[in-house]
């Protein structure tokens, strides 16, 4: 059986058994015919709001939330038809922040990329950034006590829009919506407290949940005390073609989209497996290691206890070198040893977070990965074993469970997002 892993940009061609595999894909959904058009015509029939021409005054300023390079946000679609709709406001009264989180900065070159040349060159664009507190506003805090620092010009601006790509999250149960303020906006110690180990480790801070996970709950809370006007958010397909878009009120446009998302995104399967091979879904998403826990995370929910995960994540930007995931990563020996230290009372340290979620999964799996810019010492000291061919190490991993090993193929990673039947 011969399928493509989405891997970087190009993909990779593996050789899987046939009688022993199981491949779990997205349902697959058509492109829009006309996506413009279904843009235009989502954001002039909005649900639960104004259409958005008639809601926003000429005199008043806008700020937009949208993805970055991490996140495959059709947003040099989605922008060009949002801005027309906003085209008696002049340029100069409009800014475009990149919700950026704790991630960095993104290089013009990429803005030109996610934005397009044309409004990345013509409209103000400001990457967000959660360690500079001067760019920062303190607004209130959640009712469990989390402080709420915002980027400045999010809220200071008359009008607050959010675009947002919609997928299972592996914590925060869906990506898009209120995620485009917290975290995408947030100061660091709203964010290192919104990921603390108490919130990760709850059991509702899981995929495809919303309503009772602490993390959304909490996230939610912080978008809807800020405000946000309006919003537009999408789904796409594995050939990164829009498939649903939604614009309106943020909470009924957010519950909308991620209808859509867990019906064609989330897949049942009546038992574990031995060996689960995952990506993360390709480039940007598997820019780096830090990205590529998603994948793991995804193949994670449906791998045996003591079973085995391969990851075939590129890493094109390293580990990455900018936070602290990957100090962090070697500041321990083991996994076990790595949980110990970031669940001690007192402990906060950022990116511990994508630590702690890549501890708690080696602690039930062995972890494998297939990449072409880290070196195999690099993957050791992050405690996972390298490996060169991906078809090879999955007829190996199986040899060792026995003939009667099944092995499962998520060849999109985590666009995909399985779970065992039963448990639901």
């Amino acid at each position: 059986m011969l399928v493509e892993l989405a891997y970087g940009s190009a993909g990779l061609s593996v050789e899987f058994p046939d009688n022993r595999t199981t491949v779990i894909e997205p349902t697959f959904v058509p492109g829009l015919p006309d996506e413009l058009g279904a843009i235009r015509n989502a954001i002039r029939n909005p649900i639960g709001t104004q259409p958005l021409r008639q809601s926003v005054r000429r005199g008043q300023t806008v700020a937009i939330s949208v993805c970055d390079i991490t996140r495959p946000m059709p947003s040099a679609k989605v922008l060009p038809v949002l801005l027309r709709e906003l085209e008696h406001i002049p340029t100069a009264q409009i800014t475009i922040l990149i919700a950026t989180g704790t991630h960095r900065v993104n290089t013009p070159e990429e803005l030109r990329e996610m934005l397009s040349p044309e409004i990345a060159d013509n409209y103000r664009i400001v990457n967000h950034n959660a360690f500079d507190k001067e760019s920062l506003r303190h607004v209130g805090e959640t009712p469990n006590c989390i402080p709420i620092w915002l980027n400045r010009h999010w809220v200071d601006s008359d009008v607050r829009i959010t675009t947002g790509f919609v997928e299972p999250h592996f914590f925060a149960g869906f990506s898009g919506g209120p995620k485009m303020v917290a975290p995408g906006l947030s100061g660091f110690d709203t964010t290192m407290q919104l990921h603390s180990a108490q919130l990760i480790g709850h059991p509702n801070s899981t995929w495809g949940v919303t309503e009772g996970n602490p993390i959304h709950d909490s996230i939610r809370n912080i978008a809807m005390q800020t405000g946000v006007d309006y919003s537009v958010d999408v789904t796409i397909n594995r050939d990164r073609k829009i498939t649903t878009v939604y614009a309106g009120e943020l909470l009924a446009t957010h519950k909308a989209t991620c209808q859509i998302a867990k019906k064609t995104a989330m897949s049942p399967v009546p038992e574990p497996f031995d060996v689960v091979v995952t990506t993360n879904s390709g480039y940007p998403l598997d820019l780096n290691l830090y990205q590529a826990v998603k994948g793991m995370s995804a193949a994670a929910q449906i791998v045996k206890e003591g079973g085995t995960i391969i990851c075939a994540a590129e890493c094109s930007d390293g580990i990455p070198n900018h936070g602290e995931f990957k100090q962090l990563l070697t500041e321990r020996e083991n996994p076990e040893a790595l949980l110990e230290m970031i669940n001690a009372p007192g402990f906060s340290r950022h990116d511990q977070w994508q630590v702690q979620l890549q501890a708690q999964i080696q602690m039930r799996a062995r972890v494998l990965l297939k990449t072409s810019y880290l070196e195999p010492d690099q993957v050791k000291a992050a405690h996972l074993e390298s490996v060169d061919d991906v078809g090879k190490a999955a007829s190996h991993a199986l040899d060792e469970y026995g003939p009667s090993a099944r092995l499962c193929v998520l060849p999109d990673g985590p666009q995909t997002i399985p779970y065992i039947e039963a448990m639901v």
